[in-house]
């Protein structure tokens, strides 16, 4: 990924959540999404990021960015831990099903395990239904842990997904 990519990886991201959490979240926290300022804040937060945190996205046959992913350190509330964590992954709405999440999501994979991470872990709307079989397919696994974090006054559930990277 580079700075050029902010608007699009903005758009992709946040067409996503617009898509994905219908009905899993407020529905006008939604709406009020707005794809500029999601971009303004991605342009600052990549151009500051550490070297650990990873962005990378596909591109079709003719240059357009049709998905992003990122991954780094596990994050533990504020604090790194032990493994790596996808933080995101999203498609095109317009190309979902067509493989670009899987090869985003292997690269992350291949990446972590070269940086020599044991496992990786992610994080799943409770309710995602889409997403969690897309990642148990890859192998992920719900492992138990559950955390809300809350979108105007209403408690959102995740679910963590782990998958072995090593041995």
């Amino acid at each position: 990924m580079t700075l050029a990519d902010c608007d699009r990886v903005s758009a992709i991201h946040i067409r996503g959540w617009q898509t994905a959490y219908r009905g899993l979240m407020p529905q006008p926290y939604l709406d009020r999404l707005d794809v500029g300022a999601d971009a303004e804040r991605r342009r600052e937060f990549f151009t500051r990021a550490p070297d650990d945190v990873v962005n990378l996205v596909a591109e079709d046959d003719g240059g357009e960015v049709v998905g992003w992913a990122c991954h780094g350190p596990y994050r533990d509330g504020e604090q790194r831990a032990v493994g790596a964590e996808l933080y995101a992954l999203y498609v095109d709405a317009g190309r979902l099903g067509t493989g670009i999440g899987q090869a985003l999501l292997r690269e992350s994979v291949r990446r972590c395990t070269a940086a020599g991470h044991a496992r990786m872990l992610l994080w799943v709307v409770e309710g995602n239904a889409r997403a969690q079989r897309f990642y148990e397919r890859a192998g992920f696994r719900a492992d138990g842990a559950e955390e809300p974090f809350e979108v105007d006054g209403v408690a959102v559930p995740e679910v963590r997904y782990a998958r072995r990277l090593t041995g």
